[in-house]
């Protein structure tokens, strides 16, 4: 008798818990307040859909504009493979997830996919044969897309060359490996709407969160997760770390976040990839302007400035650049003693030469070092991510940057990041060859 009622209150305070933790999720535009409408019952211009210069497009130019603008060459394209074949790999804790071929192959792609089932799979995350998506396919934000724009993005899709690319199989291990788990995580996180405006906020406005929100997909990456993975959207972007990079704060905190960057200064960083004393942007961030925002028309990006920048700051624990003179142009001085020696060494052989002692590149402002964020950032994640990997943004030779992951150790490249932080950065680190290790991957750790 005992342990049914233990039993009983158990599943009492597991139902209890599971509603108040469904109704404490937060809707990703509550910020803002107001009661929003749904598009038909909204006066203003309509937020979804193409930029008016390309208003009267076919459907294949807007679907190709709204593709890229969704990014999705990013995660369907593997490391030198064929655009939008699939095959690129997600590391995970538990496994590795590839995506999946979605070019019209009628064997191995989405050839044989009727609107209907497009749409279900962008909007419910739901595959042709029924089976469950996993969130790394990031259906909780596409589920705002207009049906009409999820349908001139296949359309676009349809256009392309098929291309024969048989899926990966994932290797992920239980209980990561059921799928029927997704319906669960969608029913608590994935919003069942397509986007509403906020007749409160402006056309700009607007148009800038559906951009934000269900286009460009901001949040998946700039938004800290819970212990579920969905958004926290109570600390609405204010940072993560993503594939083993940091995605930085992008709230309007005047400290951690963006809060202190100009109009003009944001605009141009996400349309270039570039903002002159705020930093160039590496790694996902790269990616992302190379391959989607830098293809989106000038009303679209200052649209998506003024959403971003009424997000509230939420205070982060990365500072702000606090050192924004050069370092000393010698390199006898700049750094504490205590820091290790070989990092100045690493820095003498490999770097100085493109960065200068000063940090203030003789090349090219993209290569400057001091004032941007992440020398500034004393996790030094980033620091070790672009010295392992590269840098290659698309026909910027000036700006790329070799990989030297092979060309030094893990505990050179430690000492390296710290004193690169320690010279050109506000703050000091302590990044250890095992922390490069786990960034670099075990089978790649070097000593």
């Amino acid at each position: 008798m005992i342990r049914k009622i233990a039993i009983g209150l158990a599943v009492v305070v597991i139902a209890l818990g599971i509603y108040l933790f469904v109704v404490a999720v937060r809707g990703s535009m509550d910020f803002a307040g107001g009661k929003t409408v749904s598009l038909g019952d909204y006066k203003e211009a309509n937020p979804t859909g193409v930029p008016a210069e390309l208003a009267s497009a076919d459907l294949v130019t807007r679907g190709e504009y709204l593709t890229r603008a969704a990014d999705c060459l990013a995660c369907h394209t593997a490391k030198g493979g064929q655009p939008f074949a699939g095959g690129l790999a997600f590391p995970l804790p538990f496994g590795t997830l590839y995506s999946p071929n979605i070019t019209p192959d009628k064997e191995t792609g989405i050839g044989n996919w009727s609107d209907p089932e497009f749409l279900r799979a962008v909007h419910e995350g739901i595959a042709r044969d029924g089976t469950r998506l996993y969130p790394a396919f990031p259906y909780a934000s596409y589920s705002y897309l207009a049906d009409a724009d999820v349908l001139a993005i296949k359309a676009y899709l349809f256009s392309l060359a098929p291309i024969h690319a048989p899926r990966q199989e994932n290797t992920l291990k239980f209980p990561y490996n059921q799928r029927p788990l997704m319906a669960i995580w969608s029913a608590v996180f994935r919003p069942d709407d397509r986007f509403r405006p906020n007749p409160e906020q402006s056309a700009q406005w607007n148009r800038g969160a559906y951009l934000s929100e269900a286009l460009a997909h901001c949040g998946e990456c700039h938004t800290p997760r819970s212990a579920l993975q969905g958004l926290n959207q109570r600390k609405k972007f204010g940072g993560a770390v993503v594939s083993g990079w940091h995605a930085y704060n992008i709230s309007s905190d005047d400290g951690s976040g963006i809060g202190a960057w100009r109009d003009d200064e944001l605009a141009q960083y996400l349309s270039t990839g570039h903002a002159a004393g705020r930093g160039t942007a590496s790694g996902p961030m790269r990616e992302a302007v190379d391959l989607s925002l830098r293809t989106l028309s000038r009303s679209d990006i200052q649209a998506l400035v003024a959403y971003v920048r009424s997000v509230p700051a939420i205070a982060g624990d990365n500072s702000p650049p606090k050192r924004t003179e050069p370092a000393p142009a010698s390199h006898l001085a700049g750094v504490p003693e205590s820091i290790d020696p070989r990092g100045k060494q690493v820095f003498a052989g490999a770097c100085a030469s493109c960065h200068d002692w000063s940090g203030v590149s003789p090349l090219t402002p993209q290569a400057t070092l001091v004032g941007t964020r992440t020398v500034n950032d004393p996790s030094g994640i980033n620091v070790v991510q672009i010295v392992i990997s590269g840098e290659h943004g698309a026909a910027r030779d000036l700006t790329r940057m070799p990989s030297f992951g092979h060309a030094y150790s893990d505990t050179e490249i430690a000492a390296v990041t710290n004193y690169v932080i320690a010279r050109f950065g506000g703050k000091t680190s302590s990044v250890t060859a095992r922390e490069v290790a786990e960034l670099r991957g075990p089978a790649e750790g070097l000593p």
